[in-house]
């Protein structure tokens, strides 16, 4: 397994993968790997000759100084996992060799079709015009046959493949299942900064959101979404940002159950925020 730090090497090994006619399956990341990205990586090799996993903490999707600051970042564990399971190479580059100054400076721009307006865009503005500006040069940079997303981050994956769809990246997007713990805790690198105590609270998200389920034919939208916020925040440490049953499609605000909905959730656990999302139907 190889780790190249810089774009000008990426992209000599790329030239001569696509030489000898090998797929190049994409995996990006930000590092503190755990089962879940290992599920990603996994699949990756499995569909094709060539695996690539970036590790790039992306200061331009982080909102909060402090939340950049605080970021797990452990590369000599990350590496020993990706070269487990047969990982080809990890980009791990710095902040000058991916962006100029006026990267930085300036907020990338992009036509999300309202995507952003909700959920995380609502809570955390700006965020996603920093993914999708990472994502789309590591996609012109790593030129993937196949990139691997999980569901865990819903309305990111969504975003995605918007971006793929408006600016024409000939690169198949595969959505990957959430990967839980035993006790039903979505696998997350922010798990790391939980104490014990927080980590056993934590758990309860997950079992509210799939114990909701079970309502689904007896309360309205609106009822349901009521009653897992109420249900959660009466949890020792745990406090609801938001819950919201949006359409899978749109992500807009759900009405009805007519449509496959989502419920979508941020949840402080003490100072760590946790995301993690439900479908439902009827």
């Amino acid at each position: 397994m190889k780790i190249i730090k810089t774009t000008k090497e990426l992209q000599t090994e790329i030239e001569l993968i696509k030489k000898a006619g090998k797929t190049i399956g994409f995996v990006p990341t930000m590092g503190a790997l755990h089962d879940g990205h290992k599920a990603l990586v996994v699949r990756s090799i499995e569909e094709n000759d060539f695996s690539v996993v970036s590790i790039f903490v992306n200061p331009t999707q982080f909102n909060n100084a402090s939340d950049l600051e605080k970021y797990p970042r452990n590369l000599d564990s990350d590496a020993q996992m990706l070269d487990s399971v047969g990982c080809n190479l990890i980009f791990t580059p710095t902040t000058d060799e991916v962006y100029d100054v006026d990267d930085i400076r300036n907020r990338f721009d992009f036509d999300f079709g309202g995507l952003d307006t909700v959920m995380e865009g609502k809570f955390r503005p700006g965020h996603f015009n920093g993914v999708v500006q990472i994502v789309s040069k590591l996609f012109q940079l790593v030129q993937p046959n196949k990139a691997y997303f999980g569901e865990k981050d819903f309305q990111q994956l969504a975003i995605i493949h918007r971006m793929v769809e408006v600016l024409g990246f000939d690169v198949e997007i595969i959505d990957c299942p959430i990967v839980r713990q035993i006790d039903g805790l979505a696998l997350s690198s922010r798990n790391e900064r939980l104490t014990s105590e927080q980590r056993k609270n934590a758990a309860e998200i997950s079992k509210v959101l799939f114990k909701s389920r079970n309502f689904v034919a007896q309360l309205s939208v609106q009822e349901l979404t009521n009653w897992v916020i109420n249900q959660i925040n009466t949890v020792a440490g745990l406090e609801v940002e938001y819950f919201e049953i949006v359409d899978v499609v749109t992500l807009q605000t759900a009405n009805s159950w007519d449509k496959p909905n989502v419920g979508c959730i941020a949840v402080f656990c003490g100072e760590v925020r946790l995301i993690d999302n439900i479908r439902y139907s009827i």
